[in-house]
């Protein structure tokens, strides 16, 4: 259970690599790094977008595939080779009008630390980066690419009554 009012949450931002998808990920045969998600992450961020929650993606990577995923899923705040993540994070809260603690932010690893620190609900995962535990308000009981998102999406819906609350919830 996550000690934070979870009413308050209007938007969640997520990294990909070690959140959304394995820390491990094997490489195509051009160099092209690939990456394997998660199916019950993708329906709860969907449905998360359909009820109205501000969902981003935040990457230091930069893979065509990713960005179709998410899109896919209607997410409109896909930001990849996002080197530096704070300033992205810090123009997204604003475009959507969000303060810090209205947001959580999910990361495994060090380029994640400043917006762990800033955002007002921190999210690791469970093999997160020791540093990014120590910073993390709430830990996942997942590993990365294993259920995160589905994890604090579903809690978030549950407090807010916007899970399985109408029809949108049996559908893509």
């Amino acid at each position: 259970m996550i000690n934070y009012d979870l009413t308050k949450i209007k938007g969640i931002a997520f990294d990909v690599d070690g959140v959304l998808s394995p820390s491990m990920i094997p490489l195509h045969v051009s160099g092209e790094p690939m990456r394997m998600v998660n199916i019950k992450d993708g329906y709860a961020m969907q449905l998360a977008v359909k009820c109205g929650l501000k969902i981003a993606i935040i990457s230091g990577g930069n893979t065509h595939a990713v960005r179709v995923r998410f899109e896919g899923l209607g997410v409109q705040d896909v930001h990849m080779g996002a080197s530096v993540k704070l300033p992205v994070f810090e123009q997204w809260m604003e475009k959507h009008g969000l303060t810090p603690d209205e947001v959580a932010f999910v990361g495994d690893d060090i380029p994640d630390l400043p917006v762990l620190k800033r955002a007002g609900l921190a999210v690791a995962p469970a093999d997160a980066a020791p540093e990014v535990l120590e910073a993390a308000s709430y830990i996942s009981p997942c590993n990365g690419g294993s259920g995160v998102g589905r994890a604090l999406l579903e809690q978030v819906m549950k407090a807010q009554g916007l899970w399985l609350s109408d029809l949108n919830a049996f559908g893509w």
